[in-house]
């Protein structure tokens, strides 16, 4: 059975939407380009984007998957992860009701 979760990419400075440098705008769009890969192999993905809080951006994505394992082996593979620039990512699990 499949399970979905919410992930939530914190990034590095609350200002980093404001003031991405250009190497850091190089690896958002492999970033974007990663995931967008992952929905073409049928990645069940159900909501993924940009949430302008006032308080920060961040990233968000609901995502179905088998297991927790399997949603970490997705975002440790995230090049805004293996980049080193210091994003990392919140994952919750989204019970069934």
């Amino acid at each position: 059975m499949m399970q979905a979760f919410f992930c939530k990419l914190v990034p590095p400075r609350t200002t980093f939407v404001q003031d991405l440098t250009p190497a850091e705008r190089e690896v958002m769009g492999r970033h974007a380009a990663y995931w967008k890969r992952l929905i073409e192999r049928g990645t069940q993905v159900f909501a993924l984007g940009l949430v302008l809080d006032p308080a920060g951006a961040f990233g968000v994505g609901i995502v179905e998957v088998e297991d927790m394992a399997a949603m970490r082996a997705l975002t440790e593979h995230d090049p805004a992860i293996t980049s080193a620039m210091g994003l990392h990512y919140e994952i919750h699990p989204i019970p069934r009701g």
